[in-house]
């Protein structure tokens, strides 16, 4: 049984929390713990709380042990960009940009083997309605093939070029 606890719009940029989370990762949760306390980074803070709450969840929601799960997925995805302006000399102004992230946290028992999601995990089909879907679907390559040979358009003939244009009204000039 998978736990999972969620933590939206951390005001820390998505590259520093990285750093924070890839120590915990395939750790147990009092491993983790004992880590997180003693991680002197600024991210440790919400993700060790974003970790205690995944471990209330397995205990109150699922009645599962937290002693006996582990962090089999954690993950911090970029966040909405908040822009400032800073006044610059002559007039002029630079951009700020106060970065967030939402950190995804999942436990899982400590038997249980829970890989990294993949793209197809979080991507729509997005190739339904396209050939490839319909040979697929059909199991008849064959057939749209056919199709496409039909609908072929003739090769028009090639151009000629300009200088091969003017030497050709040349030498009628001269005949």
């Amino acid at each position: 049984m998978l736990v999972s606890a969620k933590l939206s719009y951390l005001r820390i940029s998505p590259r520093k929390a990285r750093l924070v989370a890839d120590l915990v990762r395939g750790k147990s949760v009092e491993q983790a713990q004992s880590i997180l306390n003693f991680t002197i980074k600024r991210a440790a803070n919400p993700i060790l709380k974003l970790l205690n709450s995944a471990a209330a969840n397995a205990k109150n929601n699922f009645h599962l042990d937290p002693k006996n799960m582990y962090v089999a997925r954690i993950f911090v995805n970029e966040g909405a960009t908040y822009k400032r302006v800073m006044p610059r000399a002559r007039g002029t102004a630079n951009q700020i940009q106060k970065k967030t992230c939402h950190i995804n946290l999942v436990l899982a028992p400590k038997g249980e083997k829970v890989g990294m999601p993949t793209r197809n995990d979080f991507r729509k089909k997005e190739f339904a309605g396209t050939e490839k879907a319909k040979i697929e679907k059909e199991g008849k390559p064959e057939a749209i093939l056919e199709k496409k040979e039909k609908v072929a358009k003739p090769k028009a003939a090639p151009k000629k070029s300009k200088q091969t244009a003017k030497k050709s009204s040349k030498s009628a000039v001269k005949e």
